[in-house]
């Protein structure tokens, strides 16, 4: 199929999904959601060019991650434990996932509660071959498997599947790694999944909270992970029987605190992360093999109750220097290279979703340096969870809500 005939064909899919006016699904598993005929929220005018935004399907619980099948469907996760199969105007709760912890407590993820369950979802490269869908989610472990005196605590997991021929359904599951020791409080899971075209496949995994693991190149908290694709470490990661012999060689780069984006440049293979600071100091890297991002000693925020400084300052001996900072904290979420889309004058340029300030952002980057922020979305559909470049040439959104939705972005003639 060529690039025009699978435009046609997404295009013919997202007509079929926007007729299904205010349809409720009866799945029990799936609580009031329904496909809603594509709204046209809002008209922009942006720097480059004018586009509208338009509500595809509404009533998910906390959506975290859409992404793309090749024959025309949509796979997407709710945090509380639902792989969702878009199919024109029909959405199927995808049975069969691993366990997940999902609540802790009663508070949401925005005031602090925890932020576990099913996260990123990526399908393998070639899909159309190996029908591989990998996923995120965090594993709540046994005892033995916890840091110090814990009765309970959860790790990042990275996990593959195959959609069942009914279309139902996992077949073939198999967790492919687990984070060790598991440890609490319920929060900076990461986790964002890429395939840099090497065999291998990335995901970040944040510091859960307790900071220190960041900079411990024995524990795989605070880095990003490299693997094989069907699991097992890759012999040239940078710390592989690296005296004095008890280094995570599952660990590709460290010093981070929590990336809840990740891209890889279509152009460049160049690898891009968005990640939360502290109070202040939100960052966008370009992540290399072995390097340390700095994280806690190196901090552009301060403490959230105190103000008090973190660490030794801005930089380190060292330390990869940030590409960009957002000196007031938005919490970045989703993270996508615009490739081959309708808006030519986007070409290339780095999408970045808000959490806290409910933003979407457009990075231009020039000879591997961000050169420009323009803010497209100030709180027009709220928090931005994730981005990602549909095979059809348009922008995709999610938003993490009680009643999150699924938004499309299109330019407008």
């Amino acid at each position: 199929m060529n690039k025009y005939q699978n435009s046609i064909c997404w295009k013919v899919k997202l007509l079929s999904l926007g007729m299904g006016l205010l349809l409720f699904l009866s799945s029990p598993q799936i609580n009031a959601q329904k496909i809603v005929n594509e709204t046209v929220l809002t008209d922009v005018e942006s720097e480059t060019t004018r586009f509208r935004v338009i509500k595809m399907v509404e009533g998910l619980e906390h959506p975290w991650a859409i992404n793309f099948l090749e024959d025309g469907k949509m796979i997407l996760t709710e945090r509380p434990g639902r792989l969702l199969l878009i199919d024109g105007d029909k959405i199927t709760s995808l049975e069969g996932l691993p366990e997940s912890d999902v609540e802790e407590d009663e508070k949401s993820a925005p005031q602090g509660g925890n932020q576990g369950g099913l996260m990123d979802v990526v399908p393998h490269p070639e899909y159309g071959s190996n029908s591989w869908i990998y996923f995120t989610y965090t594993s709540p472990g046994d005892d033995d498997s916890n840091f110090g005196d814990e009765e309970y605590a959860t790790g990042t997991a990275l996990a593959r599947a195959k959609i069942n021929d009914a279309g139902d359904g996992l077949d073939d599951l198999e967790v492919l790694y687990t984070q060790i020791p598991r440890t609490e409080p319920g929060r900076h899971y990461g986790s964002r999944i890429v395939f840099p075209g090497d065999g291998n496949v990335l995901f970040s995994i944040g510091d859960r909270g307790i900071r220190y693991p960041s900079q411990d190149l024995t524990d795989p908290g605070g880095s990003i992970i490299r693997l094989k694709e069907a699991g097992g470490v890759p012999m040239d990661n940078p710390f592989v029987e690296m005296a004095p012999g008890n280094l995570r060689p599952e660990i590709f780069s460290f010093g981070h605190r929590n990336n809840q984006g990740l891209a890889i440049d279509p152009n460049t293979g160049d690898i891009w992360s968005t990640e939360h600071g502290p109070f202040g100091g939100d960052l966008v890297h370009l992540i290399q093999k072995g390097k340390n991002y700095g994280w806690p000693q190196v901090a552009y925020g301060v403490e959230y109750d105190t103000k008090a400084k973190i660490g030794v300052g801005k930089e380190a001996p060292g330390v990869e220097k940030p590409k960009y900072v957002w000196e007031e904290s938005m919490a970045p979420s989703g993270l996508a290279f615009y490739h081959q889309g309708e808006i030519t004058a986007w070409e290339g340029n780095l999408f970045a979703g808000s959490l806290l300030k409910e933003q979407l952002h457009r990075l231009v980057i020039e000879n591997g340096e961000v050169v420009h922020d323009e803010i497209l979305l100030k709180e027009e559909i709220g928090r931005i969870r994730d981005v990602r470049m549909g095979p059809d040439g348009h922008l995709y959104l999610v938003t993490d809500h009680s009643d999150g939705g699924l938004y499309r972005i299109e330019a407008i003639e």
